[in-house]
This record gives structure tokens, C-alpha cells and sequence, in this order.
């Protein structure tokens, strides 16, 4: 074979492996994370409970600044408390209800419908868990969106305000809370330092499950580039 006919060879054996790569570096960019609310479920009219709002910082030049997390007033969440966050300022906003929301202590007619952080720093690589307590979910319906909006220090806001539809995740997805039927019975508080192992735990299997997976995709393109070279060496030689 040629040089010169060896060349288209050699060029489809490069257009393989590229895309291949491509296909790595897709995949190592898509396991990004998003702000998200733990537990992911509660009981439906459960009482006296604690959401913990997790927000990652997703930049490597900037870093969080405010965090603003809005609560649905049409299915409202009663009894919002704020836990305090060192070097963080909370502000609970409160909107008159359409609806009142009858209880066993009276009518509620106000309900908590944005929560700001504000004043503090998330840096890059690391994350801040947000408490707030609550003293009764709502029994009508079977989530909570809860749209959040992520500031950074450059300006840039990241809206996590996408609903899923047709089971596939949206890019920007909204923290959600999946309310299930069962007793309303009260939930106890978090373990803090239970949490952050937990956390940390998942995130290691988390990562150690990530890099396993870009190590197997990065081994696939060394096979294909292989393959590729190891054809057009063949066809050199039968030439």
C-alpha cells in the first residue's frame, strides 16, 4: 500500500478514536451535581420534620454567594424555621394564602414562601447543607417543588427551576420532595455528624463509581486505537 493510500485509512482510524474520546470527556462532564433536598421523601402531612436543601458549588473560578429557595404556597408548607448557618444570613419571606389551611391550632392564613441565604461562601469543590424545620407538609398532593436559585461571585445565577416530564431528568432540575401515603407521624431531627459521614460516604462511592466509569470508557478508546492502527499496519504489510 502506499503512502499516499494509506492515508484515508489512517484518517478513519483518527476520526474513531476521536470520537471516541469525545464520548469520555461527555461523559466525565455530565455527572455535574445540582441542588437537591434530603430526605427525598416525607409522609404525606408529616409533622415537625427537618428539609436539608444541599448545594454544591459547580465553578472553579467563583464561588456561592446567595442561595434562594422558593416554597409552593399552593400547596403550602406550614411552620418554617430556619436553622442557624455560620457566616450565612436567613430571611424567610411569608405570602398570604389563596387558600387557608385549617389545623388542629387554628386557620393558617400566611405561609413561608421564599427562604434567602445570603453572606456566605461556598468555594469550588465543596458543598453547604441548609436546615429548615417545618412543622406540617401538606396531605393534597405527592411532591413539593422546591425552585432554587444558586448566585456566584461572577455574577452568574444557576436557576434550578426545571420539572421533570416524561421520567428524564431536565438539565437544571428543581429540588423536588416526594410525598408518599402513610402516617403523619413526626420524624426526628438529623444526626449532623451522622449526616456528614453519611454524605461524605456516598460522595466517595459516588466518585469511586464515576472513575470507574471514565476508566472503562478511556480503555475502550485505547482498544479502538489499537484496533484502528493495528488494521491499517495490516493492510500496509499485505500491500
Amino acid at each position: 500500500m502506499s503512502a499516499s493510500a494509506s492515508r484515508p485509512t489512517t484518517r478513519r482510524a483518527g476520526t474513531v478514536i476521536a470520537l471516541a474520546a469525545g464520548t469520555v470527556l461527555l461523559a466525565a462532564g455530565a455527572a455535574s451535581a445540582h441542588v437537591t433536598v434530603h430526605p427525598e421523601s416525607y409522609a404525606k402531612g408529616a409533622t415537625d420534620g427537618v428539609l436539608t436543601f444541599r448545594v454544591p458549588n459547580e465553578e472553579d473560578t467563583a464561588f456561592t454567594t446567595k442561595v434562594q429557595v422558593f416554597l409552593p404556597t399552593d400547596h403550602p408548607v406550614l411552620g418554617v424555621l430556619v436553622h442557624p448557618q455560620d457566616g450565612w444570613t436567613a430571611k424567610v419571606t411569608t405570602t398570604k394564602l389563596k387558600t387557608p389551611v385549617k389545623t388542629d391550632d387554628g386557620t393558617i392564613t400566611e405561609a413561608a414562601s421564599e427562604i434567602t441565604f445570603s453572606g456566605g461562601k461556598i468555594g469550588a469543590g465543596q458543598y453547604e447543607d441548609f436546615d429548615v424545620a417545618f412543622g406540617q407538609l401538606p396531605d393534597d398532593t405527592s411532591q413539593l417543588v422546591f425552585k432554587t436559585l444558586q448566585t456566584y461571585s461572577d455574577g452568574k445565577v444557576a436557576r434550578w427551576i426545571e420539572e421533570s416530564a416524561g421520567g428524564d431528568e431536565p438539565e437544571n432540575p428543581a429540588p423536588v420532595l416526594k410525598l408518599t401515603a402513610g402516617g403523619a407521624s413526626a420524624a426526628p431531627a438529623p444526626d449532623r455528624t451522622a449526616a456528614v459521614s453519611t454524605a461524605k460516604a456516598a460522595d466517595a462511592s459516588d466518585s469511586t463509581a464515576r472513575g470507574l466509569g471514565v476508566a472503562g470508557l478511556v480503555v475502550g478508546v485505547l482498544g479502538l486505537a489499537a484496533a484502528a492502527f493495528a488494521l491499517v499496519r495490516s493492510r500496509g504489510a499485505r500491500s
